[in-house]
């Protein structure tokens, strides 16, 4: 408990000291590279500081130009894991109420976030097609696919608007497979515990080669594709080499 304390506090000062002047900065630059970078790293050295080891592997993998991430979901802690392993400025899809926290809700818009309200179908389709035509002007992005946290750690079920994404701007998807995070703090726990977590990029997929009618073809290929490179506990019930 001591170190989630250690991680709230300094990290919310952190945000009070630093969000105001980069907010104003981003306003009238309009360049979000210096409050996007100044979140992650800010993020990850409160993390690391709090015991928790990030362990990346497969960088040389990203193929250059605009890509899809990809990334399962197990735990609050593998967010900044995630997103921190990745090499250059990426948007991501997030839950509508996290824009409204004071300072980091402005700080996600201004790094070009864009918001999703899970429970209406509407919103979900206008946020895909938003981030579509992000990803066709040149801006890499992250989709959790299963859409929620896994309540056991194994890798669930995948939505589809990562791969319409895919399909609809052509570019490749580079499946994430992180491992651990879901030891380091537990689905609905504020606790965390000393730990490391692996984040390993696997092979990128030619999302380019599938059609619309293909994408659940598309779909199951990433999703096996994480699945193989997830650690055995990790893996659906019933994939092959799932513990």
């Amino acid at each position: 408990m001591f170190r989630t304390i250690f991680v709230a506090v300094f990290l919310s000062l952190y945000i009070l000291l630093v969000g105001p002047p980069l907010l104003l900065y981003t306003y009238f630059t309009r360049d979000p590279d210096p409050i996007y970078w100044a979140g992650i790293k800010g993020v990850m050295f409160f993390v690391r500081a709090a015991g928790v080891r990030v362990r990346v592997e497969g960088l040389e993998r990203i193929p250059p130009g605009v890509c899809l991430f990809v990334a399962n979901h197990t735990s609050s802690a593998d967010a900044p894991a995630v997103v921190g392993a990745i090499p250059r400025r990426i948007s991501i899809i997030l839950k509508e109420s996290l824009f409204k926290w004071p300072i980091v809700g402005q700080s996600f818009r201004s790094a070009h976030f864009i918001p999703v309200n899970r429970k209406s179908h509407e919103s979900a389709i206008a946020s895909v097609e938003k981030a579509t035509e992000a990803l066709r002007s040149g801006q890499s992005f992250l989709i959790y696919p299963e859409g929620t946290r896994s309540p056991d750690g194994r890798l669930q079920n995948f939505k589809k608007g990562a791969v319409v994404m895919a399909i609809n701007s052509g570019v490749p998807i580079v499946p994430m497979a992180c491992s651990g995070a879901q030891h380091v703090m537990e689905k609905r726990s504020l606790v965390m515990h000393p730990g490391e977590i692996l984040v390993e990029f696997l092979a990128p997929i030619d999302a380019s080669k599938f059609t619309m009618e293909e994408r659940d073809t598309l779909n199951e290929k990433v999703h096996d594709a994480m699945a193989a490179g997830l650690p055995p506990d990790q893996r659906p019930i019933g994939f092959p080499g799932a513990a």
